[in-house]
């Protein structure tokens, strides 16, 4: 073993790899208590099968439209990749392996964890791909790491959030001006302020957010830190909630309709707390609100998700070599 060998895990949610998948991946998602309280903890698996079941087949012809399964474990593994090899190169004295855990499908976290101890690793970073903390995303997953490390021998350092850091910003501004960019066929003469930004976030419930989770706040500071670097006209809402709780308020679907009701002919939709396409990017914009946009008189245009821009694996380059410990 090498003693300056250090395994770097990245922890994302995770998504079914077949149409067959898609069930017991929605069981596992409900079956965690940091995303949702199903009735007492006694009852919440039993509750979280009774959800997966009826939800299933409608997640299912949802996932048919995009491919019949997710693709964010491959693109997560291209990440993976990047980053080992952006790694490699660094004149950092400490020597990276970069593993992949997923919080609700393959290759679960616990499996993970285990196969790097297995290897005769004995130092983690354990880095969240959700740039934003909160404790339903990064929060989870740490819980999960913290309860299978425990019959294991290692020193893990934990990156909870990096919504702020100075690259993974010029990597939005980045896929932002291309976006603007695509309303154009002659980008020598059009205006920024022909187009609203519109930054979609993964809604939460509300009473999560009174709580002190600071979701919320992170978000705000990084459209902030975007702004600083891009003149742009842009508003903030949330997608992907479902159920009777309260949430965090506008939906995307209300704010398209707000902004079509004021005359806004172009929007462009970036998905600030997603760092890889998945369902929520290739259905529910891409399709979804893409057809509701059209309804409303709006051309819709996504910004590309980050996936392996090059900014976005220096930034977790960055990252990393600053949370290293000999």
């Amino acid at each position: 073993m090498n003693k300056n060998l250090t395994a770097i895990l990245l922890l994302n949610l995770g998504g079914p790899d077949s149409i067959q998948a898609v069930r017991p991946f929605l069981y596992n998602l409900f079956s965690d208590r940091q995303i949702i309280r199903l009735g007492p903890s006694f009852l919440q698996k039993p509750i979280a099968g009774f959800i997966s079941f009826f939800r299933s087949k409608k997640t299912e012809k949802y996932y048919k439209l995009i491919g019949g399964k997710s693709p964010i474990l491959e693109i997560t593994q291209a990440q993976a990749k990047a980053l080992e090899k952006a790694l490699d190169k660094s004149e950092d004295n400490n020597e990276f392996k970069v593993f992949i855990g997923m919080r609700y499908w393959h290759p679960f976290i616990e499996n993970v964890v285990s196969e790097i101890n297995q290897n005769g690793i004995k130092k983690i970073i354990a880095l969240s791909l959700y740039p934003q903390y909160s404790i339903t995303t990064s929060g989870s997953s740490f819980t999960r790491l913290d309860e299978v490390s425990k019959k294991f021998d290692l020193r893990i350092t934990k990156i909870e959030s990096w919504n702020n850091h100075p690259l993974y910003i010029d990597a939005l501004v980045d896929v932002i001006r291309k976006g603007l960019d695509s309303f154009f066929e002659n980008v020598s003469s059009y205006s920024f302020s022909e187009i609203h930004v519109l930054f979609s976030a993964h809604s939460l419930p509300k009473k999560i957010i009174d709580a002190g989770d600071p979701y919320e706040k992170q978000t705000l500071e990084t459209i902030n830190e975007i702004t600083k670097k891009i003149n742009i006209q842009w508003h903030l809402s949330y997608q992907s909630r479902s159920g009777p709780v309260k949430w965090l308020e506008p939906s995307t679907e209300e704010k398209l309709k707000e902004l079509s009701e004021k005359g806004v002919k172009n929007v462009l939709i970036v998905p600030i707390s997603f760092v890889s396409d998945h369902i929520e990017t290739l259905y529910e914009i891409d399709i979804f609100y893409k057809s509701l946009a059209k309804e409303l008189g709006i051309n819709m245009k996504r910004a590309d998700s980050l996936n392996t821009h090059p900014l976005f694996i220096e930034a977790l380059k960055d990252i990393v070599l600053k949370n290293t410990k000999s």
